[in-house]
């Protein structure tokens, strides 16, 4: 890599950086140009040369600040083997982005994206990161579990994310709400790691009873 393409990179990165900086701790509302520019402390004019516009910077930090934290927890998805797993890992998951300012700017972004047409797809790409995750999950703990040939993966898994997505926002209006709501998901877990102890015999009757309720 030439100098120059090392400092245009490192700019841009800055520059993304910047820009969820800025959202993160002003708001959709507050987050211009010339704001994420002094954020990534750079001229403003850096932003249109390397983006063309604000609206296409956030829409590229919506889905560099997305890949960034998904890789963080990419191994240990691959490390859980079941459900109740799964939602462990989502609630400590959900408890680190909250303490690093990520639910917040999640807020921002989906505020955002009713307003800033490009926002509302990148979010939605970012989003799809993380169900990609659980869905991988999904499709590997299921057919473990007695009722893993009723249930979709990929549907299940948006179904998953869409509830911490909505607990996530939640939160900033019922703290204790979100964490009921947390509680009962976990609830759930051992409900169904509960199932998965009952042994063959009962594991099957419980198949035979959803396969006659499911027609």
């Amino acid at each position: 890599m030439s100098p120059e393409t090392a400092k245009s990179q490192e700019t841009r990165t800055k520059l993304l950086e910047g820009a969820l900086r800025t959202l993160g701790e002003q708001g959709i509302a507050k987050t211009s140009a010339r704001s994420v520019a002094a954020a990534a402390g750079v001229n403003q004019a850096l932003v249109f040369y390397h983006f063309g516009s604000l609206n296409d910077l956030l829409a590229a930090a919506c889905r560099y600040g997305a890949e960034r934290r998904v890789a963080r927890y990419r191994d240990r998805f691959a490390d859980v083997t079941s459900l109740s797993g799964l939602l462990a890992l989502g609630r400590e998951i959900h408890e680190a982005e909250r303490a690093f300012g990520h639910v917040s700017l999640l807020g921002q972004l989906l505020a955002g994206a009713q307003t800033h047409e490009s926002l509302g797809p990148a979010t939605a790409a970012g989003l799809d990161l993380w169900i990609v995750e659980i869905e991988r999950v999904l499709t590997r703990v299921l057919p473990e579990t007695p009722f893993g040939e009723f249930v979709d993966p990929a549907g299940l898994a948006r179904a998953v994310a869409a509830s911490f997505v909505g607990i996530e926002l939640y939160e900033g209006a019922d703290a204790s709400g979100a964490g009921a709501a947390l509680d009962a998901l976990e609830q759930l877990g051992r409900l169904v790691a509960a199932l998965d102890d009952l042994g063959p015999m009962a594991q099957r009757a419980v198949r035979h009873h959803l396969r006659r309720t499911h027609r």
